[in-house]
């Protein structure tokens, strides 16, 4: 479908990769070692059917803000609101179906009203970005930024580079945008240029945008800057240009719930440049 549409990659990466786990790990090692986590242990749901901790996304309940009844565990994709899973009413587990029990696992969380100040200050400065991103921004930050979760219990995902962490992993969307790095990190040693990444991460000429869905501008705009921020060496992006989401008879589009319009059944009807 890609080469009917006419586009094409220059490097396709996956975060599973060696690489991805490296990188993702140093950068993960050098928050640390600057103290910018808090570990802590506390409750968090549990599924004792599956016999595993449940990560955010593999629970669903009502959303508190707005009522939604399929609202994640971290997001309410209705109302864009952040979510955190205990605030979901009637949680429940989507790998069995039942409601989950508490119980007391340690972790590592970033403590994103550390950057609040300065969040709101480089946010107010940008003059170019979207009224809807802007205005999420503003409504979170608004609210108060709570700390963040960066690691879980999975038993799949990019170990956590610590000693007595064994059956913790870096949580998705700490370790996800970091693939953006590594992705650039594999493609240039790919075309023989090993250093060339550093043009698009560590060049302060650099106008880096990412293009992204509504329900992500959260971990562009806020927590991922704040890791960038944070470690010190990366820079910063220019531009978060997200859109609203589309509907497909009345309903949101959505690819994981099989609800959307595929790029193959698209080209059976209509030309590629439409």
């Amino acid at each position: 479908a890609f080469q009917e549409f006419g586009i094409s990659f220059d490097y396709y990466g996956r975060t599973s990769s060696k690489t991805h786990r490296d990188v993702s790990q140093q950068f993960f090692k050098k928050l640390y070692e600057k103290g910018a986590f808090n570990e802590k242990t506390e409750e968090q749901f549990y599924d004792a059917e599956a016999d595993m901790f449940l990560a955010d996304r593999y629970i669903k309940g009502t959303c508190p803000k707005c009522g939604y009844e399929e609202a994640y565990g971290d997001q309410c994709e209705k109302c864009g609101a952040s979510l955190s899973p205990k605030e979901l009413i009637k949680p429940r587990s989507m790998l069995s179906g039942n409601a989950p029990e508490l119980r007391k696992t340690r972790h590592w969380y970033i403590p994103l009203g550390k950057y609040e100040g300065w969040l709101r200050e480089w946010i107010d400065g940008q003059e170019n970005w979207k009224p809807n991103v802007l205005g999420q921004c503003k409504s979170w930050l608004d609210g108060g930024l709570n700390e963040r979760a960066v690691t879980r219990d999975l038993k799949w995902g990019v170990p956590v580079p610590l000693e007595g962490a064994d059956g913790k992993v870096l949580y998705v969307w700490f370790d996800a945008p970091i693939g953006y790095i590594s992705a650039t990190v594999e493609w240039a040693a790919q075309i023989g240029d090993p250093e060339g990444w550093k043009l698009f991460w560590q060049d302060e000429n650099t106008e880096l945008v990412h293009f992204i869905g509504k329900d992500n501008i959260v971990f562009h705009c806020i927590m991922f800057p704040a890791m960038l921020k944070e470690h010190g060496d990366f820079v910063l992006p220019t531009n978060v240009p997200a859109n609203e989401f589309l509907n497909l008879e009345g309903r949101k589009l959505s690819t994981s719930r099989g609800w959307a319009v595929w790029l193959h059944e698209y080209l059976e009807d209509f030309d590629a440049e439409l």
